[in-house]
């Protein structure tokens, strides 16, 4: 779930929901909207920039299992 691996990693990190939209230069109102699970098809960018601002793979971002 996007939401809450958003959540976990940014309170892993000790970050402020606006230091997480700074690091990831996007809107303090965009993080909030996904971690409160109300952005609930957020575009590929705005995912990209999340695993880029968290040093994660997008997989692991939104919680994907590899193939088996």
């Amino acid at each position: 779930m996007l939401y809450k691996n958003v959540k976990e990693l940014r309170k892993k990190n000790s970050w402020s929901q606006q230091k997480l939209a700074e690091k990831s230069n996007l809107s303090y109102n965009a993080i909030t909207k996904i971690e409160q699970n109300v952005a609930t098809h957020p575009t590929i960018q705005t995912i990209e920039k999340l695993a880029d601002a968290f040093n994660v793979s997008i997989d692991e971002l939104i919680g994907r299992q590899g193939k088996k």
